[in-house]
């Protein structure tokens, strides 16, 4: 009996129990989960409205693109924006931002080709914008792509005159909405909501980049182009291919401070909320037209508005180039968290950083990112001077014993083990370790990887020029043998690639190569004399694609190398079979001395 009552006791007491959690906890986190799925329902509602226009019919059915200014003519009423950095507009339509050029980049390194187009508007061939608005899980009406935002304050936006828009909900809610913009990329959105209803209202602020497609270009395996942001101080960067799938699920997650948005190699537009709020956010791609529209969003916390109360949100949005020292100042001034990630650093991010920072620390002296290339490479040189020194140490003696190396190699030959153990006993007597002579190879691998990185994903090198026909060290040399170097009267095809069109710059790189290689005498096995004597040549062609900057660095290193090497060689007694290796080949000097 006391058993049966105990029994029933602990299961009433068990059920009090599991009824007050599910009261005081599981409840409200269900509500919660449910107010959260009801958020991001309303965002992606509000966000993934259809953003291209309806544009005539072709005969074969498909869209006719409109041009970008009639697209701008036919988005309705706009603001002008105009800085020292950037022009372009401001719809009033939805206060979208969806025009904006770089008044200091240009498509060609031609100061009077087209400027740079960043932000597009809907009706473009690849509309790409930004925007920022409220959500809310209660039946009221808030501002959207269609909402008639009127300008109350202000003409042009620029530095120091920023512009107030407003727009009345006809439901009590009062939207004002005030648009920054300093000197260079970053404009700052300051929204307050006024409500003369009576009745409370809770609101969630939000921020997006949406791209609707993106245009078919050459991409590289060792550049990020896509989604990037920062959240919980980790990067987050998927790729374009990443979202490929039609059933890719979007990428949520959240974090206090941060940033998200979407990046080209030199720019990006990026919305920033405030740096000590929690928020949620994705990445995502629907479908659009063929290709796909691509979203980056986040979601603040709740604002809750009182009968006759204000709630106020302030954004930002990055839109603009991936200068480094302007972002950084945006990440120091704003306190915007690792926002220099913006630039794809690579995994090599601890050589490419500093090397970053002395190319740019020796233009700024220079004047010339050139002779800061050659400059870098002497620093670079001295750096591994004590390693290169080893090395050269250690391949002077190989090439001593050599002769010995030989010898034994014949006396043994049927013999492997036992030629081994001669060979070891060789190397310890003479304190000779043939791995030394690779260790600086080992290091410049890395070295030279993390050079071309920086040469290719940084815009301080966009159009930078050296001496000559070098008008940009990001690129390929523009000379090509197939026209000697423009003296023939005829342009190289463009459907011809770099590596076969080689210019004078990787050519002087290959005889520099080439000229090192003749240091030392031709070895005895006969595949790998070939093989060492095709190597410039393979050089030569491959570096012909890379960024003449890199180049520029590899010939400059070659001929500091070879002095490093002589003067080693000769300190070890070891002779310098440059000038001898130098001569024509065997065959050759008999057919002379036969004529003569």
């Amino acid at each position: 009996m006391n058993d049966s009552r105990n029994l029933f006791i602990a299961v009433l007491l068990s059920g009090l129990l599991m009824l007050a959690w599910w009261v005081f906890v599981g409840q409200p986190q269900q509500k919660a989960m449910e107010a959260q799925q009801a958020r991001q329902a309303q965002v992606q509602k509000r966000t993934e409205t259809p953003t291209s226009v309806a544009a005539p019919q072709a005969a074969s059915n498909q869209p006719v693109h409109l041009s970008r200014r009639q697209a701008l003519e036919q988005g309705g009423p706009r603001v002008v924006i105009r800085t020292p950095t950037v022009e372009g507009s401001l719809r009033l339509k939805g206060a979208r931002f969806d025009d904006l050029r770089l008044r200091h980049y240009h498509e060609t390194v031609e100061a009077k080709s087209p400027e740079i187009e960043l932000l597009a508007p809907s009706g473009t061939s690849y509309p790409y914008f930004a925007q920022f608005g409220w959500t809310s899980t209660g039946k009221v009406a808030l501002p959207d792509d269609n909402t008639p935002w009127s300008l109350a304050k202000g003409g042009v936006l620029s530095p120091g005159n920023p512009v107030t828009l407003t727009w009345d909900n006809g439901q009590g809610l009062v939207f004002t909405r005030t648009i920054s913009v300093d000197n260079e990329y970053m404009f700052t959105i300051t929204d307050n909501v006024t409500e003369k209803s009576g009745a409370p209202i809770d609101l969630y602020p939000y921020g997006l980049v949406v791209r609707d497609g993106v245009q078919a270009h050459q991409t590289y395996w060792v550049l990020h182009e896509g989604f990037v942001g920062i959240a919980n101080g980790e990067l987050k960067d998927p790729t374009y291919k990443d979202f490929d799938k039609d059933n890719k699920p979007p990428e949520s997650f959240g974090s206090t401070g941060g940033w998200l948005g979407i990046t080209d190699k030199y720019w990006m537009a990026a919305v920033v909320p405030p740096q000590n709020e929690k928020f949620d956010g994705t990445f995502r791609a629907t479908p659009y037209g063929d290709g796909k529209s691509y979203q980056a969003n986040y979601t603040l916390g709740e604002r809750h508005l009182s009968p006759g109360g204000t709630i106020t949100a302030t954004q930002r949005l990055f839109a603009g180039a991936k200068v480094v020292d302007i972002l950084r100042t945006y990440e120091h001034n704003l306190g915007i968290e690792r926002f220099d990630y913006a630039v794809d650093w690579g995994w090599f991010i601890v050589l490419t950083q500093p090397l970053f920072w002395l190319l740019d620390h020796l233009n700024r002296y220079l004047g010339n990112f050139g002779l800061a290339i050659i400059v870098a490479t002497i620093f670079i040189r001295l750096l591994l001077y004590p390693l290169a020194n080893a090395s050269f140490k250690s391949m002077s003696k190989m090439k001593k014993v050599q002769p010995e190396m030989e010898r034994i190699k014949q006396r043994h030959a049927d013999d492997p083990q036992k030629q081994q153990q001669e060979m070891m006993e060789l190397y310890r007597r003479e304190k000779v370790n043939p791995l030394t002579g690779c260790l600086p190879m080992v290091i410049q691998i890395p070295i030279l990887f993390s050079l071309y990185k920086v040469m290719f994903v940084t815009i301080e090198m966009y159009h930078a020029p050296f001496w000559g026909w070098i008008k940009d060290l990001s690129a390929p040399d523009p000379t090509s043998f197939i026209n000697l170097f423009g003296l023939l009267p005829y342009h190289v095809p463009a459907f011809i690639p770099a590596v076969l069109s080689v210019g004078i710059w990787p050519i002087l790189m290959g005889i520099t190569q080439w000229v090192q290689t003749k240091m030392n005498p031709a070895p005895t096995d006969p595949m790998q004399a070939k093989m060492f004597a095709l190597m410039p040549l393979i050089m030569t062609f491959m570096f012909s694609a890379f960024p003449s900057g890199l180049v520029i660095y590899y010939t400059w290193n070659n001929i500091l190398s070879t002095g490093q090497q002589a003067m080693m060689m000769k300190r070890e007694g070891v002779p310098i079979h440059l000038f001898e290796n130098l001569k024509p080949p065997a065959f050759l000097l008999r057919l002379f001395k036969r004529d003569a």
